[in-house]
């Protein structure tokens, strides 16, 4: 079975984002060990320098390192620059990660300020949800049901119309 980490800055505060969590959890759960691993978001002033911006983006890089550096683990890093893909696209990327041999897969969401270079670089794929922007919280909800809907997608099932 595929081990999905999700690795994400901060922790979800509303309880509507954590009951979503919550049930794409247990939808998963035929098809992938999932964990939710929230690093502790840096706090920063109220404004914010950029040297303060990197700084705190190098710390939680620090906590993000260890995850993403697992032998046998492939590194999806989420953000802007990164490539668009298709629900079928995801689903068949997933599909292929698993025969190659790899057996757990890392999504990496940073923080409301982004994610350092570092990690950007250590990830094998960038991948960008849209052009819009989004609450990191919401994105992870949304991650959540792409990978639900891409195991879905490979099992042939109907929820993927």
């Amino acid at each position: 079975m595929t081990n999905v980490n999700i690795i994400t800055v901060g922790k979800l505060k509303e309880d509507f984002l954590k009951g979503a969590q919550a049930e794409y959890s247990k939808r998963l759960s035929p098809f992938c060990k999932l964990k939710v691993v929230e690093i502790t978001e840096s706090r920063l002033s109220d404004n914010p320098s950029q040297k303060e911006i990197e700084h705190s983006l190098g710390e939680e890089a620090r906590s993000i390192k260890p995850y993403i550096e697992q032998k046998g683990s492939y590194s999806i890093v989420l953000c802007i620059e990164g490539i668009k893909l298709s629900s079928p696209a995801l689903a068949e990327k997933i599909l292929k990660l698993g025969v190659d041999g790899f057996s757990t897969l890392n999504f990496v969401i940073g923080s409301s300020f982004g994610i350092a270079d570092e990690i950007k670089k250590s990830c094998a794929l960038r991948l960008s949800m849209s052009d819009m922007t989004f609450p990191h919280q919401l994105a992870r909800i949304m991650l959540l049901e792409q990978i639900y809907r891409s195991f879905q997608i490979i099992n042939g099932t109907k929820y993927h119309k």
